[in-house]
């Protein structure tokens, strides 16, 4: 049986580094294999040493891209909104992914049990978690393996 993430972490994955700019991450996650099936919504962001030093999701950048008054001028009908958005998104080109990603990052061995796994997954709200071993990037689990795994086992005869 998988009950570790070991057992269903992903392996293979692809990571942002910390220098580049957002313009490059959109890129990498445009670029990162995404099917309508399945969409990548977060990276792990390395050092230069390959070493996690945060994460950065789709979350993030739009978040950045968000006018900060947002929520007062919603309601104004005669702002100019592609001019805004084309302001936000000129200006956020040549921020780096270490200005925006979350650093403080919720990791685990690959010996964590999926219990444990859910468990930090639905209390810190999180998506994805980075799978460590001696300071190595082993693997990513995402929410959605963790709820495959337990549907298949729902649905067993």
């Amino acid at each position: 049986m998988k009950e570790f993430a070991r057992d269903i972490m992903r392996r293979s994955f692809q990571t942002l580094h910390e220098e580049m700019s957002i313009m490059e991450a959109v890129n990498a996650f445009k670029s990162s294999g995404a099917t309508e099936e399945r969409m990548i919504f977060g990276m792990m962001v390395t050092d230069r040493n390959d070493r996690l030093v945060g994460m950065l999701s789709l979350y993030d950048i739009l978040l950045f891209i968000l006018p900060k008054y947002a929520h007062i001028w919603g309601a104004i009908e005669d702002l100019d909104i592609s001019r805004m958005i084309t302001s936000s998104c000129e200006q956020a080109r040549n921020i780096r992914v270490a200005d925006i990603m979350t650093s403080e990052v919720i990791s685990v061995g690959p010996d964590a049990n999926l219990i444990l796994l859910l468990d930090i997954m639905i209390k810190k709200h999180v998506r994805r978690i980075p799978v460590i071993e001696e300071e190595r990037i082993q693997g990513i689990v995402y929410l959605s393996d963790i709820f495959n795994h337990i549907a298949d086992r729902l649905t067993q005869s």
